[in-house]
């Protein structure tokens, strides 16, 4: 169910506010586009400088415009058990068909700590859990050992893979049988010849009818046509996550394409003024600007 191309989608502004009206055509844009999935709130959708309040309206929001369409699986993590319990039963009281929980940030708990939390909330709250491994993010990451023990929870279904480490994906396919989901553009096919199943997409908030091709080829195992489009999006997926922090590039190149307004909430901020050339010819060259 949770594979193939999935949106890890913005939160657009304005004015400081959440622009709902915004938000319904880029889900709109998505599901005319043939995406396998929308995952709201996560770190493309800024959730950290979101109240709890706006955290809860965007999933809702997001359940709604969706309307069963395709599986939304609803950012709801925490650095907080307790948090992240009570984000995830809201998700399935409102209609999520699943939930993104990334591992606890700035606490770095201990390989058992990790175990506990997830265990946690997979036992308290009926709803398919994807795992979200960003060490880079988080300060510290799960181990292989740790994710296979995971994943014999029954809620817990897919991890989503945002180490860089083919060799840690290997590891965990070899110890288990847990859905393998990229966290990095750049790395879904790669990630697929050791067993990747799709990917959570960054670039996908552009080009996701693109990044469906590539996965779909991905999912019929036939990883040398996929190679074609991996490499047409692979510099356009490189320098949406190498000229700043996500979600800085790709919100900048939605204002660029009239897709949404780049507003950022702090302490994230716009684009430096000598990376939107770069991040304009990219699009140029990919074809999205004249």
């Amino acid at each position: 169910m949770f594979t193939g191309a999935m949106v890890a989608l913005i939160t657009p502004f304005q004015d400081g506010e959440i622009d709902f009206e915004t938000l319904d055509e880029i889900i709109e844009f998505q599901l005319n586009n043939g995406i396998d999935g929308i995952v709201p709130v996560g770190t493309t959708g800024e959730s950290p400088t979101l109240s709890h309040e706006e955290h809860k309206e965007i999933i809702e929001r997001v359940v709604k415009t969706v309307n069963g369409q395709v599986p939304v699986i609803a950012g709801a993590g925490s650095n907080s058990t307790a948090e992240a319990i009570e984000l995830t039963a809201f998700a399935k009281k409102i209609g999520a068909d699943a939930t993104l929980q990334v591992g606890p940030y700035y606490n770095k708990p201990t390989q058992e700590g990790f175990y506990q939390h997830f265990k946690a909330i997979a036992e308290e709250v009926d709803l398919p859990v994807v795992l979200y491994n960003i060490p880079g993010r988080c300060g510290a990451g799960m181990t292989p050992d740790t994710i296979a023990r995971l994943s014999e929870l029954e809620n817990i279904v897919a991890i989503k893979e945002a180490t860089g480490s083919l060799d840690q994906a290997s590891e965990i396919a070899i110890l288990c049988d847990i859905t393998i989901i990229s966290g990095d553009d750049s790395l879904t096919l790669p990630l697929a010849s050791v067993g990747g199943k799709g990917v959570i997409s960054v670039a996908a908030n552009i080009v996701p009818a693109d990044v469906k091709a590539m996965t779909d080829l991905i999912l019929e195992n036939d990883l040398i046509s996929a190679r074609q489009w991996h490499n047409k999006l692979f510099n356009l997926c490189k320098n949406m996550l190498t000229l700043a922090t996500n979600p800085i590039p790709i919100k900048a190149a939605m204002a660029m394409l009239n897709m949404a307004s780049e507003e950022l909430r702090l302490p994230m901020m716009p684009l430096e003024e000598n990376k939107r050339a770069i991040l304009k010819q990219t699009l140029k060259d990919y074809g999205l600007l004249n």
